[in-house]
This record gives C-alpha cells, structure tokens and sequence, in this order.
C-alpha cells in the first residue's frame, strides 16, 4: 500500500501510540545490533492494513480514541485462550445496573465427533473486583468480572453470558499447559529430512510421490533404524499449469497437493476398463520418462499427466465401504473442504481469464450458481483431497508399522499464495495491502519478501481462531511430528506495505500464547511432535517460551556458534532437533566447497567483494574442522565424506532430542535446493536427487549407495 499521507517524516506521538495499541512496533534491532526505527509512512499503510484508519492527523486521534473503548463494546470477549489449570478471570460488560449470567458450555466432542455430542453446562461466579463504569457510544456501561473453573478439560468450549433479554458469546479455548509427547522420553532420536518430490523412483511419475514416501520410510527403519522422515511442505499447489515450484508459497496450507498421488496405488484404479486404463497409462508413460531426467523437474508435465488420469480414475465406481468412507471425510472437513474443491472448479473455468467481482469470495454473489454448474468439477477436486488423505495415511501407518517411533514429520509452511484458495475463503481474517518477509539480515541483506498476506491478528480473534484451528487440524491428520516454519511468526511477523521494499517495514505482533496454546492443543490431540523452526532474528525470550511450551526448537551446526567458535556439543539445547545445514543452504558437500560463494556470485547476490567472502567461507569451513579434530572425529586432512560423517557423529554427542540427517548429505549431492533471494534466476525446488555429479539417483538404488549406508551405520550408533 504506497498511499500520500498528511504525517511528517517525524512520527508524531500519537502515531506511535496507535501503533503501540495495535501491536505494531515502532523500531526493532537489527541484525547488525544497532536499534532501527519505522517511518511514519509504513506505520500508517501497516495500520490500515489491520483496517485501522491513520491515513491523517484526525483518523488517527479518532481511532485511537476508538480503540480506548473497544474492549468494553463486547459482552463477553470473541475469544478467550487460556492455558490448563490457570486461574483466570474474564470481563463481562453490560449496561451499568444491570444483572448478568454467564455460564460456559463444555464441548465433549473430538474432533470431528457429530453435533449430537455431549455439551455440559459450568455457571460461573463473580468476583468482587469493582471497574468504575464507563460512557461508550452514548451508553452507560459496567464491568462484571467472572472466575473460570481450573479444572476445565482441554478443548474447544464457548462462554455464554444473559443479560436483559440478550445472549451473547465467545470461543473459550483451553490448552495443553505443556506438550510432553512420550517419544521424546527414550533418548535421542534420528530421521532423514526429505525433499519428496525430488526423489523418485522407477514406479513414480516424474516427481516423488506419497507412495514413494511411504517407500523411504519403511527402508530407513530397516536398514538405518530411523524413527522419522521429514519432508517439505505437501500443501496444495494450483489446480491448473503452471504451478508455483515452491512447496513454501500454497494456494492452501490446509489442503494436500494431488501432485503426490500415486495414480495407481488408488483401489478404483483396479475396476477401470481396459480402454480406461490404457488411458492411464498412455498419460504415464511419457513423464515416467522424466525420472532418470537430470533437471530441472518439470511440475507441469507432472501434473497435466497426473490430472489426466485421475481425471480417468475418477469416473470407477467405489465400493459401498468405500463411498461410505468417502462421504464421511466430506462430512468431516465440512465448508472448508467444499470451498477449496471451489476455488478450484473456478481457476479450471476461468482458464487464466481475470477473477470476476460477482466471485470474489465463497459468499460472493455468483458463486453459488458457478457451484451447482460445476457441480461434478466440484467433486472432483473434492475426491483428490480424500485420495491425497488415504495416501497420506498409509505413509504414516507404513513407517510406524516399520517401527518408527515418529514416523512421517510433516511441514507447515508460513503462509500462502496471495491469489490463492485460502486468501480467497478466509480473505475476512487475512490482511489486505502487505505481504510478510523478513527485514535485512547477514545471509539476505536486502530483506527478503515472501510475497503472502499475513493473518490478522484482531479479526482472527474475533473468529475465535476457528480458521486456524480448521487448518491445523487437517494438517495434523495422520501426522507424527510437525515442524513449523518460521515458528517466530506466531510471536511476530514483518509486514512490508505493497510497493515498498523489504526493508521499508514493520514488526506486527500477535497473541502467541493464544497461537502457540491453539498449535500445542491440535498437537495433543494428534499425538504429534512439534519442532519449530526458530533461526534469525528474535527475543531470547522466545525459546524459553516455547521450551516451556514443549515444542522444540531448531539447531543447525553452521549457525550454532558461541563467542566465535563452533558451540560445544554438550551445549546444545535439549529440545531441539539439530542438523547440519538447511534446505536454503547447498548440501554439506558443496558448502564445505564453498559453492554457496560461486553460486551467489553468479546470480549477483554478494554484498561484499567475492575474495573477501571466499576468505570468510574458507576459515568458517577450517573453524568447524578443527572443532571436529580437536575431538577426534577427524583425523588430519580428511576427506569431504569424513567430514559430513563427523559433523552427523558431532550432533550424535549433543542432548538434541532429534537429529536430522538430510538426504543429498547421504548422497554426496552438491546442488542447492533453493536459493533465497531468486525466483526464475535459479531452478528452485525443482533439482532431482543426485550424486556429487548430478547423476539422478532413483529410490530403488538410494540405500545400496555405500555412502549412504555408511552414513546410516554413523547415525545408527548411540555413541
């Protein structure tokens, strides 16, 4: 949002409150240490975009006297998170004088458990706390304050207050007051970090897929004696070519992408006709070419081959078991689940055509009518999600069932597409006019942006969270651990005004005891991990809080430096899961080459002159070295192999609850996933497994590799 205000460039004291009130922060600490303060202008489009008006001098004194009152507008507050057993009063407000109950309603439903399930009523007491009343919008209002019970079970429950002849309500959440997941009590624990679509295999379509995952699972458990697999995010990409390569930027965070079906592994596949399945097959055949393909990975084929045959797949009959099955999943998912499937039917109709008004939204006018017309599109885009379920499913119960003691850890990415299904079905609850990044830091110093809306915190709140609930709970689904990206953004996230630069923004804080209490909540009830990826800039405060919480952190060796030098291993956090390097990072063996350097001179990406850089690539790789000699991990001059398996025996040493191996370091893969700060410049998300020379490497060979099998025989040795 790039609009002319009236403010001077010196922020007038009044703006600064505003923003105060509002969550927005007015300076921060840079990554060089010094204290950077917010223009004015930014301050004004970051308040606008939480639909607050500051565009001058007199918006910003009403909204501010606006503000001042607004708690006392609601009866009972829209949402109240609270953690287990905490003494907690609420504000109750009505016309002054007047008598008020107020009770809550216990929710003994489960997840998805029908509306018929048992609700019991708690009334509640109050408390003597006098509040002097106070005029708002004309009226005389009065504060009643009201204890809950600390013994309310966990879950979602709503609080109900009467008061003359009118009854009003809220969300009352209550959360686990700390995660202790039983799997974290039997020592440290080691998986592989994935990057699915990049490993295929003879049987895959071009890209990786969920029965490839299912695949990786079983044979790290017998072979390596791995309790988990990581992968990237499997949120759902457009429903039409071209898609977005980046599994970090989703049309949807809570749908899956039926770019990871396996076509075949679906049980109606086997009642196809002959000439139906020679249509699935015809539209195989030429993307199974792709796999031994040394890259880029070609999404678009991918899908157009898939989406073909699914499309095949589609018309067979289901078995009544099965329609049964079906049927219950869309109940269960419910609206959210029929929008998604919507928008989707809506993009293939309008073929590339410009987004109508009358469709702007689930609730928009033209939308009920292009429903019911495409109706049958409509199911099937609903069908995959439910065929996406069942494959995601059987990973899980495949890699438990070969013994994990996690099985698959799935990736909840940041945010989504601006243009896509959730900024479209939850556009009331997103903020319009800014887009979340990060502010310049050593690794990106022009600030990078992410280009997603972000929540907004207050009309989040006053939805009683249920848009984030609803998503966390379906990507929870069949899940043993979660890793969170970019967990800090639960705390805070930097807003940058459209039209303005990454580093032209703001920090906008939110409630993270109700984000972070909500997120351990579905994690409980899910039986599921979590792991937050908590790198970069941040209060040290934050990890206390979430260690308290019971959600691990993150500790990548590259980064874990104390007073100049590699960080001890015995001074590792214990709730954490360490690793070598990052998937933004180019595998152990090119960083140790300093390929990171040649590659981010290339594609004009250093700030400082490239022998100076080279310099300091050079005498942070012989740092870490001498750390891993001194000892006796490595003996003198050691091979880049017995350098990658000396850092994974370095983690071993450490009280990490997890230790994560990614999988190019067991193959000796040298080529970045993605590089931050490009887009078509570099092939992101889009490089097949490979060896050191970029040989694809197929699943069916991956664990005869002697190098990663003597990586494996490194993790796999507690000591």
């Amino acid at each position: 949002m790039t609009q002319e205000t009236t403010l001077p460039d010196e922020v007038p004291a009044e703006l600064v409150e505003l923003a105060r009130v509002h969550g927005v922060r007015t300076e921060y600490e840079g990554f060089d240490g010094t204290t950077k303060h917010v223009s004015g202008p930014t301050l004004v489009a970051v308040l606008e975009a939480l639909d607050v008006p500051a565009s001058t001098p007199q918006q910003v004194s009403l909204s501010l006297a606006r503000e001042r009152d607004e708690e006392w507008r609601h009866v009972v507050p829209p949402s109240v998170v609270v953690r287990e057993g905490d003494e907690v009063t609420v504000p109750v407000h009505v016309t002054d004088g007047s008598d008020v109950t107020v009770w809550i309603e216990i929710d003994g439903a489960e997840p998805g458990a029908p509306a018929r399930a048992r609700r019991e009523r708690r009334d509640l007491t109050q408390v003597d706390v006098f509040v002097e009343p106070r005029t708002v919008d004309g009226r005389l209002v009065g504060r009643a304050t009201f204890a809950l019970p600390t013994d309310l079970p966990l879950g979602w429950h709503s609080l109900h207050a009467a008061t003359d002849g009118t009854e009003a309500r809220g969300a009352l959440v209550v959360t686990p007051a700390r995660l202790d997941p039983p799997q974290l009590r039997e020592g440290q624990l080691w998986g592989l970090l994935v990057q699915l679509y990049s490993v295929r295999s003879r049987t895959s379509w071009g890209m990786g897929d969920l029965a490839d995952l299912a695949d990786i699972a079983w044979l790290a458990a017998h072979q390596g004696g791995a309790d988990f697999v990581a992968v990237n995010p499997l949120h759902a990409a457009e429903p039409v070519t071209p898609v977005t390569p980046s599994p970090y930027l989703p049309t949807s965070r809570r749908f899956l992408n039926p770019a990871y079906v396996r076509v075949e592994d679906i049980p109606e596949t086997a009642y196809l006709s002959a000439a139906d399945r020679s249509l699935v097959e015809w539209a195989a055949d030429p993307v199974r070419d792709l796999d031994t393909d040394p890259g880029p990975i070609d999404r678009d084929a991918v899908w157009d081959a898939k989406k073909a045959a699914l499309e095949v797949v589609f018309t067979a009959p289901r078995r009544a078991a099965r329609q049964a099955a079906y049927e219950a999943f869309v109940a269960e998912q419910g609206r959210g689940l029929r929008d998604f499937a919507t928008w989707c039917a809506i993009v293939e109709n309008l073929a590339g055509r410009p987004w109508p008004a009358d469709l702007d939204g689930p609730d928009a006018p033209g939308v009920a009518a292009l429903r019911e017309e495409l109706a049958e599109r409509v199911e099937f885009w609903t069908w995959l999600q439910w065929v996406c379920d069942e494959q995601k499913h059987i990973a899980q119960r495949t890699a438990r069932e070969a013994g994990m003691r996690i099985g698959i850890m799935h990736d909840l990415a940041v945010g989504v597409h601006p243009a896509g299904a959730d900024a479209w079905a939850n556009a009331a609850y997103l903020a319009r006019g800014v887009s979340v990044g990060a502010p310049p830091d050593m690794y990106n110093q022009q600030g990078q942006d992410w280009s997603q809306p972000p929540w907004n915190p207050r009309a989040l709140a006053r939805a009683g969270y249920a848009p984030y609930r609803d998503m966390l709970r379906t990507v929870l689904r069949h899940t043993g651990a979660l890793r969170v990206d970019h967990i800090l953004g639960l705390f805070r996230l930097w807003w940058i005004p459209r039209g303005s630069g990454p580093a032209h923004g703001a920090y906008v804080t939110y409630d993270h005891d109700a984000l972070v209490g909500i997120l351990c909540l579905e994690a409980q009830r899910a039986g599921a991990i979590l792991i937050g990826e908590d790198l970069g800039t941040f209060e040290p405060w934050v990890r206390e809080y979430l260690a308290d919480r019971g959600v691990l952190g993150t500790s990548v060796l590259w980064f874990e430096q104390t007073d100049g030098a590699p960080t001890p291993p015995e001074d590792y956090r214990h709730l954490t899961m360490a690793t070598v390097g990052t998937h933004d990072m180019p595998p152990t063996a090119g960083y140790l080459a300093g390929e990171h350097v040649d590659l981010r001179e290339r594609l004009g990406l250093l700030d400082e002159p490239v022998p100076v850089v080279r310099r300091k690539a050079r005498a942070e790789r012989d740092m870490f070295v001498q750390a891993l000699a001194e000892r006796g991990l490595v003996g003198e001059d050691p091979s880049e192999r017995e350098i990658v398996e000396a850092m994974h025996r370095y983690l071993r040493r450490t009280p990490a609850a997890l230790v994560g191996v990614q999988l190019v370091d067991a193959v000796g893969e040298r080529r970045s996933q993605n590089q931050p700060g490009t887009d078509t410049e570099y092939p992101n998300w889009k490089v097949p497994l490979g060896d050191a020379n970029g040989n694809p490497i197929l699943l069916e060979d991956l664990f005869g590799l002697q190098r990663l099998r003597s990586l494996l025989a490194v993790m796999d040795d507690p000591r």
